[in-house]
């Protein structure tokens, strides 16, 4: 019976492991909440290039740094 017990406290899957547990939780919620984020801005940005009804001023961004001839301290200001 002391084995058992030990084992529920101490063990891998034990009461001391809950903390880390609970730890390594936090540390997922964060991880998960930062990359939710970056996936809604990323289908913004596929939204925005869709073929059938570009945004202008998108696609204009776009191909501009793709040719390099914006300049990085340049601003582009949508017109609408």
């Amino acid at each position: 019976m002391a084995f058992f017990g030990a084992y529920a406290v101490l063990g891998p899957n034990g009461l001391i492991a809950l903390g880390d547990y609970k730890r390594q939780l936090v540390a997922r919620e964060k991880q998960y909440a930062a990359l939710d984020q970056r996936r809604t801005m990323l289908q913004n940005r596929v939204t925005l290039l869709d073929p059938r009804h570009a945004n202008p001023d998108m696609v204009d961004e776009l191909v501009r740094k793709e040719l390099n001839v914006a300049h990085p301290d340049e601003v582009i200001v949508p017109l609408k």
